[in-house]
């Protein structure tokens, strides 16, 4: 190797030497800045006492390095004021809306649809005209039986008088008692003809009348199963079409049997309970109406009861197989201690509140709880009115914790 190679790889070797040292250098000025105090310094920020090298102690109310008092500081609350005064005891379920009435329309007589004389979903009356049935066939019937009925008529009038002048004759002694009694039977045979003549007239005229296809009940029809120009039977299931009646309009709901006593209390002694239902949400009055009626028995697997409430539904809100949310309003309680659902808290031995002193400090408050209407609750025992309890902010709040209350 010349001198000038071992030359350049010597000069090499001490540059990269140097980088290594100023590499070293500047990680420990890193890591020197980093600890946020210079070398040698661990005790300047001790307290008196403190063991050098051990971490500032960390400030009042937990978090290191904060500002003294944070624990004293107020924690903001809503506040709502316990009150005096009436409260319903109701009772709420989901219930089915269902039509007061359902029919069935269907054709009495077979034969060719004609002609439909409604329109789907319109409302009709009792008796109205929905239908014709081609009614030809039917009046040829009720003509044959007229024709047949005026025939034995003639028969019996003729065999009458018959009857008057064998009577003439035996009364003289010229006809044998035999002949008088075989024409008064002759005449009995008539009578009877005649009145299963009429009964034929009358079945051949009411199935003229089925012809014609009428509304049984007042309400609102359906969609149309069968179009005009086809061929009905009387014993089709299917049915031309369905009425229902939706004024007035019924609710089907259940309640616990436990709940049932309250309700049979007063449903017995003929007091009227009013039943409010509402939309899905909740928030949407639909209608008010009466319970009518319970049912006479509870179910065993379910260990409910079924009610029935009726509604006048005006103004066709209700739809029959509706869901609804129905409230029942058992009894009222006249003179109850009222706190706001959201002020009652649960815990490990039962319910509670928050009360707010004068000095805007909380103590928790054991409570026993009665009737709840909505978002209000009775309170049986724990509280009066006039206190105030935390309806909002609880998370942060123990046994003396002091509260800044926000206005609503």
């Amino acid at each position: 190797m010349s001198e000038s190679q071992a030359r350049n790889r010597y000069g090499l070797r001490k540059g990269l030497l140097a980088l290594v040292v100023l590499g070293a250098l500047g990680l420990g000025y890193f890591l020197w800045s980093g600890s946020g105090q210079p070398p040698g310094s661990e005790g300047a920020n001790q307290s008196p006492g403190q063991p050098v090298g051990s971490r500032p102690a960390q400030a009042a109310g937990g978090r290191p390095g904060g500002p003294p008092g944070m624990a004293a500081m107020a924690v903001p609350v809503k506040v709502a004021t316990v009150e005096q005064g009436p409260i319903q005891n109701i009772f709420t379920a989901l219930g089915t809306v269902t039509a007061f009435n359902t029919v069935t329309v269907r054709s009495r007589v077979d034969g060719e649809l004609q002609k439909i004389f409604f329109t789907d979903g319109q409302k009709v009356k009792a008796g109205d005209l929905l239908a014709q049935i081609d009614p030809r066939p039917y009046q040829v019937q009720l003509d044959q039986a007229l024709g047949q009925q005026a025939q034995n008529l003639a028969q019996l009038n003729n065999a009458r008088q018959d009857l008057k002048r064998y009577e003439q004759l035996f009364r003289q002694n010229s006809l044998a008692r035999q002949q008088l009694e075989a024409q008064q039977a002759l005449v009995q045979q008539y009578l009877g003809a005649q009145k299963t003549d009429q009964a034929n007239v009358d079945s051949a005229r009411l199935q003229l009348e089925f012809t014609q296809i009428t509304a049984p009940i007042s309400g609102r029809l359906g969609l149309r199963v069968i179009d005009q120009g086809n061929l009905i039977s009387a014993g089709s299931t299917e049915g031309l079409v369905v009425i229902t009646q939706t004024q007035p309009i019924s609710v089907v709901f259940s309640l616990p049997q436990a709940q049932l006593p309250a309700v049979l209390e007063r449903f017995n002694q003929g007091q009227p309970l009013v039943v409010d239902l509402f939309d899905s949400a909740e928030r949407r009055l639909l209608a008010t109406g009466e319970l009518s009626s319970i049912d006479n028995q509870i179910d065993i697997a379910t260990g409910t009861v079924r009610l029935k409430a009726t509604f006048e539904n005006q103004d066709e809100t209700l739809f029959p197989n509706q869901f609804v949310n129905v409230r029942l309003r058992v009894s009222t309680q006249p003179d109850a201690v009222i706190v706001p659902t959201q002020a009652v808290q649960q815990g490990s031995a039962g319910a509670f509140v928050y009360l707010v002193a004068d000095d805007n400090t909380v103590t928790v408050q054991p409570i026993v709880t009665g009737t709840i209407e909505g978002r209000r609750v009775a309170v049986v025992e724990g509280v009066t009115a006039g206190q105030r309890v935390v309806t909002d902010g609880v998370d942060r709040l123990r046994n003396g914790t002091r509260v800044q209350v926000i206005e609503p």
